[in-house]
């Protein structure tokens, strides 16, 4: 097993999850299995109880581990499939280690830092490394592994002295180090400045590390007299010293850093051979330029209206984003995020500060699609609210995830069936009626790992859905869940039949509505689990690929480019509307009016 260790220094977020995964880009291009492993310092046993203020996006991975996002970008990039073993954090270790001392396993020692501490921590490396993140059984070939937080962060300290032990215990010929450091430019004179890297590297040396390979980030291309500079007072080779200028697209990176020679300089010092003749990256080269090329702003774009409460935060929806982007690419279409406060456009914002609920309402009203994602808490409820009422009376392409479906089956209660009172019970507990409940499974009182998490079947009842055509006409799908609530299953007889709302989908035991969608609408679909989790760059989440087709007015030409029957809308009184119409035919069909020339407000 060969390792390549990714440190950082100078600042957080210098783009080490990203530097990690190209990485694993190109050795994978060059036909090497790999896999990933992140270690987080903090003592949260796992990234699950954390606000997005505080971390950013909770992933989740097919075990149901919550994890970092960073091991997104992992999973994005090399296609693989990780475990809750991928994330090692401060508090798995030393639960892990005080499980051990209570049985006894130490003989009576005492437990410390050193050795106990940092042998559990390379035991465990050592251990996940050897899993495949593939579809093969083998051990995969290399394990990229990410040191979080900052070289000289006083919680990361028994990690770092735990990978310096590491290095000896695995032989040099199989271990790389690698640090991502700031080269900042200051002042008129644009000069840039290697103090900070100088700084980074003689702290990392003293801990016992030398790396091998020193990543220079900075927003303008390296230039050689700093590489050599570097080389000099950071005792590398020059050629070991690569830049990493901002780029048009995270999709460039790994190009930017092969083309520096970074793989050849991993080849050499972990005396791999390579079982290709040469990299392939084709397919990565093609989606940068892709992107690129759909970042020009002379493009009218397809608007998304994004209607959430982290709208401040876009790590806090990381994942949803990323499959937007990877929708954005399969179409070839210009994708504009319009955030949208979901608070802002409650009637509470109209009467304390009317100026941003009527902008609000304003960018609302002119998106091409709205898309309202997963979330926790009552505020921005009832914005939510409104937002899928007025796409549902507009026809206005929707989707809705998690909360979102949960929210789109409350509003049809609501304001189709006439139940006023309808809402969720982590909401109002005394609801009438209870459109949505907490799950009888699930604990009310430990909140870690305890919701409905990971990868679940969801079985197809509806072969004439827009769903089932979308994920190519399998009778099940396999997604990833977070939550704790549910659709009210006692509710749902009486939903589908006072209502266009129709339950296409549902779990293994049919107890459990996993996808929703609304008849007489181009395009209204909403799932219990979470398809961002699973997008992929060169593998975009099918529901995604609706939106984005529905908003760009292509859904009728992509399902004609599949040869696939497309589905039947029916209305409330049975009208066939084929999606062969366009969605002005089928507005102007249902409303007297078409789609665009009046918007209906709630």
């Amino acid at each position: 097993m060969k390792y390549i260790v990714v440190s950082g220094g100078v600042l957080s977020g210098i783009g080490k999850g990203t530097i990690a995964s190209s990485t694993g880009v190109i050795l994978k291009a060059f036909g090497f299995r790999v896999t990933s492993i992140k270690i987080d310092p903090y003592i949260n046993i796992d990234a699950g109880t954390m606000s997005p203020f505080e971390h950013g996006e909770v992933y989740v991975l097919d075990d149901g581990g919550e994890v970092d996002l960073d091991l997104g970008n992992y999973e994005r990039f090399l296609h693989s499939t990780l475990t809750k073993d991928n994330n090692i954090t401060t508090g798995k270790i030393y639960h892990q280690v005080i499980e051990k001392e209570r049985r006894g396993e130490y003989l009576g020692k005492t437990v410390q830092v050193v050795p106990h501490i940092c042998d559990e921590i390379q035991n465990w490396i050592e251990r996940v490394s050897h899993v495949s993140a593939d579809d093969k059984i083998d051990p995969p070939d290399v394990c990229i592994i990410e040191l979080g937080g900052t070289i000289g962060d006083i919680e990361s300290m028994p990690f770092v002295e735990a990978i310096r032990q590491f290095q000896f215990r695995v032989g040099k010929d199989n271990f790389c180090s690698m640090h991502v450091s700031l080269v900042p430019i200051i002042g008129g004179s644009h000069e840039q400045k290697t103090k900070p890297t100088q700084q980074s590297i003689r702290e990392l040396r003293a801990l016992g590390i030398s790396p091998d390979v020193i990543i220079c980030r900075s927003s303008e291309t390296l230039e050689k007299s700093v590489k050599e500079k570097v080389s000099l007072f950071c005792h590398v080779p020059t050629e070991n010293v690569i830049g990493a200028h901002d780029v048009s697209n995270l999709y460039r990176v790994p190009l930017l850093l092969h083309s520096q020679g970074l793989t050849d300089i991993l080849m050499t010092k972990l005396k791999l051979n390579s079982p290709s003749k040469g990299p392939d990256l084709r397919g990565w080269q093609k989606i940068s330029d892709r992107y690129s090329k759909l970042s020009n702003p002379e493009l009218k774009g397809v608007h998304i209206g994004m209607v959430g409460k982290y709208t401040n935060l876009s790590d806090a929806y990381h994942s949803v984003i990323s499959a937007l982007q990877h929708a954005s690419l399969k179409i070839e279409e210009r994708l504009v995020i319009d955030w949208i406060e979901a608070s802002s456009l409650e009637t509470s914002t109209k009467e304390s500060d009317p100026s941003t609920y009527d902008k609000s309402w304003e960018t609302l009203k002119k998106v091409d699609g709205i898309l309202v994602p997963g979330g926790f808490g009552d505020r921005g409820v009832e914005g939510k609210i409104l937002a899928i009422n007025f796409a549902r009376l507009n026809q206005i392409p929707f989707l809705g995830i998690c909360l979102g479906m949960q929210l789109a089956v409350v509003e049809v209660c609501r304001n189709v069936m006439g139940l006023k009172n309808a809402n969720s019970t982590e909401f109002n507990e005394a609801a009438d009626p209870k459109a949505v409940i907490f799950m009888p499974d699930v604990s009310r009182t430990y909140m870690g790992g305890t919701m409905r998490l990971g990868k679940r079947i969801s079985r197809f009842k509806s072969r004439e859905s827009l769903a089932y055509k979308l994920y190519g006409n399998n009778d099940t799908v396999e997604e990833r869940h977070r939550h704790r609530y549910e659709i009210n299953p006692d509710l749902v007889p009486k939903i589908e039949k006072e209502s266009n709302l129709r339950f296409v989908a549902q779990d293994e035991t049919g107890k459990r509505m996993e996808i929703v969608e609304l008849l007489s609408h181009p395009f209204f679909v909403a799932c219990q689990y979470h398809p961002e989790f699973k997008s992929r760059p060169l593998k975009a989440s099918p529901l995604f690929v609706g939106l984005m087709l529905a908003a760009s007015k292509k859904l009728n030409e992509w399902f004609e480019k599949k040869k696939g029957k497309s589905p039947t809308i029916r209305n409330s009184a049975d009208s066939p509307f084929s999606l062969g119409s366009s969605q002005d035919e089928i507005a102007k069909n249902l409303f007297g009016s078409p789609k665009g020339e009046e918007r209906k407000e709630s």
